[in-house]
């Protein structure tokens, strides 16, 4: 049997004009080198806290969760974990979304058993779907509980969101600050791809992507996965295939990096003579070009003060990496 009184903390989030609290929940049992429980609160992929019964800990990692919790210790609960016999995996996401500016509201509870996903809950019809054929016995079980489910529901349309709403302009300066990458293009060696690497970001809502001719390519490019840093912001890449490219093509080729939401503009900083091989550019964020080029003295442009959240460069002989954001002044 599986007890778990699961309010942990309270942890918020933005998505655009919604907002999110999910809880990441996983109890064990049958290993004593894995704590018995483990849950985690995320925030646009940022841990927030955890707590590890098994080791007595309890960590707030973000400053505006711990002014929250200051506030008001009872928002912190006591999570209980007891399982039978036998190594098992129980995972458990809980949470709600708040739209802004539409005031919709969507909860989330969903568990899955041992790394596969097992039963979840359905807010309309107030009953649990079976996701596995194992899972009937325990949605039959489930559905009868109406108590149960009420408290459930009552948690994921009105407590969560009212939680949300109540801390949110507590969190709102941290959540949606922007912090822009640090992007360099880096090769092994002559003959390998050709990665353009952005790293350092914050939110991790980003894309990035080749473009030639000033349209978006897919062929002989390979995106890579948005990743954590340590110090919570994110990196990721794109990588372009030079195999196909000839050398007086370069100059048709550029590199994008936006976060997402924002509008396009484009105001390149033209070189007239050769690339260094390390450019880094004026401003809040930087550029670095790894190639193996000869350096040559190259004035450095700038498309905007130290203000404004936008920096692009070109390269006639290679090639153009370009930042976008919509935070600026033009």
């Amino acid at each position: 049997t599986v007890f778990c009184l699961l309010l942990i903390l309270q942890i918020y989030g933005v998505v655009l004009s919604r907002h999110s609290l999910k809880y990441f929940i996983t109890a064990s049992s049958g290993n004593p080198n894995i704590s018995e429980f483990m849950g985690i609160g995320m925030v646009d992929g940022v841990e927030a806290g955890y707590c590890d019964l098994r080791n007595r800990i309890l960590e707030i990692k973000q400053d505006w969760a711990k002014k929250i919790v200051d506030k008001d210790p009872r928002q912190l609960h006591v999570c209980f974990v007891s399982l039978s016999s036998g190594v098992h995996f129980l995972q458990r996401i809980d949470g709600c979304e708040w739209d802004e500016t539409t005031g919709k509201v969507t909860g989330l509870t969903r568990f899955g058993y041992d790394g596969e996903d097992f039963i979840e809950l359905d807010l309309k019809t107030l009953t649990w779907i079976a996701l596995k054929p194992e899972a009937v016995n325990t949605k039959i079980r489930w559905d009868a509980e109406r108590a149960q489910l009420r408290n459930d529901q009552y948690f994921l349309n009105v407590v969560c969101p009212t939680w949300l709403k109540t801390v949110w302009n507590t969190a709102r300066s941290s959540l949606q600050r922007k912090v822009l990458p640090s992007v360099s293009l880096l090769q092994k060696t002559p003959s390998s791809p050709i990665s353009c690497h952005a790293t350092g970001f914050y939110p991790g809502r980003a894309v990035i992507f080749w473009r030639k001719d000033g349209e978006e390519i897919h062929e002989d490019v390979y995106l890579g996965e948005i990743l954590p840093n340590n110090d919570e912001t994110f990196q990721m890449s794109a990588d372009l295939s030079i195999l196909s490219v000839t050398p007086e093509d370069w100059g048709r080729y550029d590199c994008v990096f936006h976060f997402r939401a924002q509008k396009h503009r484009t105001v390149p900083c033209v070189s007239n003579t050769a690339c260094s091989p390390v450019w880094v550019l004026k401003g809040r964020s930087t550029f670095i070009m790894f190639l193996s080029v000869k350096p040559e003295p190259d004035p450095l442009l700038s498309a905007g003060s130290a203000g404004q959240r936008f920096l692009a460069v070109s390269c006639n002989t290679l090639l153009k990496v370009v930042l976008f954001s919509n935070k600026m002044n033009l």
